[in-house]
């Protein structure tokens, strides 16, 4: 999420199919006009307020989008309070990074997991915030009226940002609120999004990779699975209960709202409810666009990703520490890698790109039917498909710049971050007055002295034989997919100089310069000089590759200057072409719920999955030679007791189960919660057959795979033994119903008799 230069555009808005009740991710201000009418029938038990409320606690108060800094614009994970402790649930994947960065050879809480025992146990996690939303409010009023059509790009550009600027320092009450304002339906609308921001969240909880992670890259985006993705967060606050950085004297927050859990089974088609933070879709995508991504994007990402994941897994598979080093970048990695691909099968599966089609012709008929349409419209669809075109040609060079130049070895990130370095000394060069050199000297002995602080985490996770060989291959795949005008001048002499021998290149890249370990690092800052770091193989490189991806990006983020105004025009359209529909606008890092119901689905012909999976489904999948599929002695030991306490049913535990609800990427650690607002489960991923949802919703297919409560409660309890946490909980189980009633006066008639 953090690292590499990839460019993830964000593209244009179309409609034109009946959203259907499970379809759609819904801005939370207006679920009394939209939604609760539908959710009620569905089996929604709470009130409009209890759900969403400025002025009271409600259910939005308990959502935490997790991100890292004090003013994030966007999530990577959600969270969901659940104790009156500040406790948190999310995934394992999303605590994954986190763990990764405690583990070392001699605490692996990868492999064997971690429980804090108590609080004083609990983990800080520097840079890790926690957001929750405090208000939304619509401010279209306050932008729209003001960027005149007259506007260019950048003019509208620049208008946005000075009205917005104000917006924002007035809500923030000075600084006490993270602001956020985001477009919605390509700038035909504007929401302001206020958060209180807590940045003292602490590890508390994960169990093994063996079950977090239980099915690896071979289960993921599939179903039937088997994976106790979660991991446990305790959010601290300053003694008064605002936000502050870590201490020791911090307490636990009391949140507003914490989510009760509940211990009833999971019922098939039962209403289900979950909140979060999705990343990013483009549910209405033109054809051009599918075609841009099918042809054009998707296949370099693709063949780049999966020449890196071959090296790593061949250096990990060899080496322990090398294993937890690379742990985290991994699986990021190969879960984009198994995305695209996934994609781009379920595109051409399910033809999106006819039914795209289908829908603009749709869209040109009703146009082509009133001549104010026809002036206003008529051309949208063509300004877009142009745009499309002009950039199918620099979207290759773009990609392959930035992931295997700029974004390939991480000898080339750790190049870029004393590039700041040399340009402080070139200055100290340049200035020949006496006074003003010292002050800039000075600027230069303070930027060695961070660049020092900093080198042992900038080495953390990095192994030199290992980024060698990643360094040769992405340098091969760069000369490979781009034209001479496109490689770097120094690099490209060092190629010619071994006869295209990449391995070689690396061998004398890595020997030469001082950045290709930490200990050289260390010997250069500790005698620093401006013709050493001028001269470093490395730095030569990471300059030449920063210059070639500017030039690369910068034809291609010229837009032009009718695109975004036919954007704009197209989702205006699409809401005058169907006035009734009641449209969700594309997800984008905010507060969105969705609703739908626990379910199962035929994924093809003859064939049926059902809705739950159980731990029997671990036993049976187990392969001791494959880390995928490890299953952990304790664990089995209580599978073969049946030793579940009160989390099975009928000698069984759930593991996971499947729902309908809209989801993406953000959603990972998403509460899914029953009719009653409990926490029957937590969201971690979507299925195989649906991977073209983020384009086009398929209702009869897609799917969100949750990991049960009860088995997540199993592990915390029987499996980890941390019993305070479960003690913690607002754990709630319905009164058993009778299996037969009679009124009384039935029984009356009876007596009567």
């Amino acid at each position: 999420m953090k690292k590499g230069i990839i460019m993830l555009m964000t593209l244009v808005v179309f409609a034109g199919v009946k959203v259907k009740a499970d379809e759609g991710m819904w801005l939370p201000m207006f679920i009394e006009r939209l939604n609760y009418v539908d959710m009620q029938k569905m089996g929604l038990q709470l009130t409009p307020e209890e759900i969403y409320s400025v002025n009271q606690s409600s259910l939005k108060d308990a959502i935490i989008g997790l991100s890292e800094g004090a003013t994030p614009q966007g999530y990577f994970c959600t969270g969901e309070l659940v104790s009156q402790q500040g406790l948190m649930f999310t995934n394992h994947h999303c605590g994954y990074d986190v763990i990764q960065k405690h583990s070392s050879l001699e605490h692996d809480y990868l492999a064997d997991g971690f429980w804090a025992m108590s609080m004083d146990e609990e983990l800080p996690n520097e840079g890790l915030s926690a957001s929750i939303l405090y208000r939304m409010a619509d401010v279209t009023d306050s932008i729209v009226p003001f960027l005149s059509d007259t506007l260019s790009a950048s003019e509208r550009t620049a208008a946005i940002r000075e009205i917005t600027s104000r917006l924002k320092k007035q809500a923030s009450e000075d600084d006490k609120y993270n602001v956020v304002v985001k477009s919605f339906f390509s700038g035909n609308e504007y929401y302001m999004f206020v958060y209180t921001v807590y940045q003292d969240v602490r590890l508390v909880g994960a169990p093994p990779s063996s079950i977090g992670k239980f099915g690896g890259d071979t289960d993921n985006w599939m179903w039937p699975r088997h994976t106790g993705d979660f991991s446990i967060f305790r959010v601290y606050t300053a003694p008064d209960g605002s936000p502050a950085d870590y201490s020791e004297d911090n307490v636990p927050l009391i949140p507003k709202h914490s989510l009760p859990i509940s211990l009833d089974p999971v019922r098939e088609n039962e209403f289900s409810m979950i909140w979060g933070y999705p990343g990013s879709t483009d549910r209405y995508l033109t054809s051009s666009g599918v075609e841009f991504n099918m042809e054009y994007y998707y296949p370099s990402l693709i063949e780049v990703f999966g020449e890196k994941l071959a090296v790593w897994k061949e250096h990990m598979d060899a080496n322990q520490e090398v294993k937890i080093q690379y742990a985290s970048n991994y699986a990021m990695i190969a879960n984009t890698w198994k995305y695209f691909i996934g994609q781009k099968l379920g595109i051409k599966k399910l033809d999106v790109f006819g039914e795209k089609k289908a829908q603009e012709d749709a869209f040109l008929a009703w146009v082509g039917k009133d001549a104010g349409r026809v002036e206003k419209y008529g051309d949208v669809l063509n300004v877009i498909d142009a745009d499309y075109k002009k950039k199918s040609s620099g979207i290759k060079p773009l990609i392959i710049a930035s992931t295997t130049g700029v974004g390939g070895a991480e000898l080339i990130s750790i190049a870029q971050g004393f590039s700041g370095l040399e340009g402080l000394m070139d200055k100290v060069k340049e200035e020949k007055d006496k006074d003003k050199r010292a002050k800039k000297q000075e600027q230069v002995d303070a930027e060695i002295a961070s660049l020092k602080e900093g080198l042992a985490e900038t080495y953390k996770n990095y192994d030199e034989a290992t980024d060698k060989d990643v360094f040769a291959k992405m340098t091969e795949l760069y000369f490979i997919n781009l034209s001479p005008d496109m490689q770097p001048e120094y690099l490209k002499k060092l190629v010619d100089k071994y006869k295209g021998n990449y391995g070689e290149v690396a061998n004398y890249i890595y020997e030469k310069s001082f950045l290709s370990n930490e200990a050289k690092a260390m010997a250069f800052l500790n005698k620093a000089s401006a013709k050493e770091l001028k001269k470093d193989p490395a730095m030569k490189v990471a300059a030449e590759y920063m210059a070639k991806l500017m030039a690369a990006g910068k034809e291609y983020r010229k837009e032009g200057e009718d695109v975004g105004k036919a954007e704009k025009l197209l989702a205006q359209a699409m809401r005058e072409m169907y006035p009734n529909k009641k449209f969700y606008p594309n997800a984008n890092s905010t507060l969105r719920f969705s609703y739908g119901k626990v379910i199962d689905y035929y994924p093809a012909d003859a064939v049926h999955y059902d809705f739950v999976t159980y731990l029997d489904g671990v036993m049976e999948k187990e392969d001791p030679t494959n880390d995928e599929f490890i299953v952990d002695p304790k664990l089995k030991e209580l599978y073969n007791k049946q030793d579940y306490g009160p989390y099975g049913q009928d000698g069984r535990l759930v593991v996971c189960f499947l729902t309908n609800n809209d989801i993406t990427g953000g959603n990972s650690g998403s509460p899914v919660m029953n009719g009653k607002g409990e926490l029957i489960g937590l969201a971690f991923d979507g299925n195989w057959e649906a991977m073209s949802g983020d384009i086009a919703f398929n209702n009869q297919v897609q799917r969100t795979i949750c990991v049960d409560v009860h088995y997540v409660l199993f592990i915390i309890d029987k499996f980890a033994g941390d019993t305070r946490l479960i003690d913690e909980l607002d754990i709630r189980k319905s009164a058993p119903q009778p299996i037969r009633t009679e009124s009384i006066a039935t029984e009356a008639a009876v007596l009567v008799q």
